[in-house]
């Protein structure tokens, strides 16, 4: 089988597509023969070595992937059965999903709804996962469409440019934050109302004008401070990032005056559940239009150089690997 093989040497983090036996695959009840995988943010600091993501090494990087079942072990899944698979420090401490295949634990899959195949499963991937999270967050804090505008901060990215067609398809008005103005057509097509500078979000007073029903904020730092304190009474922000930094320098009042709820939501670890409930819903909700505006397909010899530009901010939506 073929994969993306991270090795350490001298202190610096090296890449390579090599062959490798199957027999090399670490411990697990259900073999996957993957389809597709993202290249998220993470993926790329694991394979440029610019984040401490990646402990031990030999590492197949990828912490999403989807595909069919090979063999299994387990009585829940069945050969060729299409499932996929986000998080639980896949790609990180267990051999991930930039190989033609996967050996994993069963507790770890999500069975593929039947509106979606491997390739859109990808599409979606941790970041649009990660994204409809955050939209039931919002609902669970009484979030309607009839409260008012939602703002996404990290628009342009794979979590937030999900969250910006979620959204609009849901019925609410949706304010777009992003950096770049190459994104702008994009974010509109995707369903943004309106469109904000990032700059805006740089500094604020303990309490600003209440402009935001709810917001899903994927930077952190000083534009999550911002948000709190433009926040309506009583709205909610679901934080899932930190782009922009880990510290959030903000005061107890808008928590205290406002009644406003910040909910972290995280992916990493979401009981099974929530995530079987979160897929079902990413299948009916997206629009079909979705998979055709939001993704650049590449192959698992591009990764390194596709990590690079995901670094360095030169991609929008989601990038998906096909694995041949």
């Amino acid at each position: 089988m073929q994969a993306l093989i991270l090795e350490h040497n001298e202190g610096q983090t090296h890449a390579e597509v090599k062959k490798i036996s199957t027999s090399a695959l670490p411990e697990g009840n259900v073999i996957v023969d993957i389809n597709y995988t993202g290249l998220n943010y993470k993926d790329a600091l694991a394979i440029t070595g610019k984040g401490k993501i990646i402990r031990q090494f030999p590492m197949v990087p990828g912490i999403d992937f989807a595909g069919r079942v090979h063999s299994s072990e387990d009585n829940r899944f069945h050969i060729g059965q299409p499932v996929l698979l986000t998080g639980w420090g896949v790609g990180e401490n267990h051999w991930g999903g930039l190989a033609q295949q996967a050996r994993v634990n069963a507790d770890w899959l999500v069975p593929i709804p039947e509106q979606l195949d491997p390739r859109k499963a990808m599409i979606i991937g941790t970041a649009g996962f990660t994204a409809m999270l955050c939209v039931m967050a919002l609902e669970e804090a009484g979030v309607t469409p009839q409260s008012g505008e939602v703002i996404v901060t990290g628009a342009s990215g794979g979590v937030g440019s999900t969250a910006v067609a979620l959204l609009h398809h849901l019925g609410y008005q949706v304010a777009a934050v992003s950096g770049r103005t190459s994104t702008h057509s994009y974010l509109q097509q995707l369903g943004a109302g309106r469109i904000l500078d990032r700059d805006a979000f740089s500094d604020s007073r303990p309490l600003e004008k209440q402009t935001w029903a709810g917001a899903i904020d994927t930077v952190g730092g000083k534009v999550l401070a911002t948000l709190l304190a433009q926040m309506n009474y009583g709205g909610c922000i679901a934080a899932c990032g930190l782009a922009g930094g880990t510290s959030l320098p903000t005061t107890v009042m808008p928590f205290i005056l406002r009644n406003v709820r910040l909910q972290g939501v995280d992916s990493v670890m979401a009981p099974a559940a929530r995530r079987v409930a979160a897929w079902e819903r990413l299948a009916r909700e997206l629009p079909e239009t979705f998979y055709q505006q939001a993704a650049t397909e590449i192959t698992l010899e591009q990764t390194s150089e596709y990590a690079h530009k995901i670094l360095n901010n030169e991609i929008h939506g989601r990038t998906v690997v096909k694995i041949d």
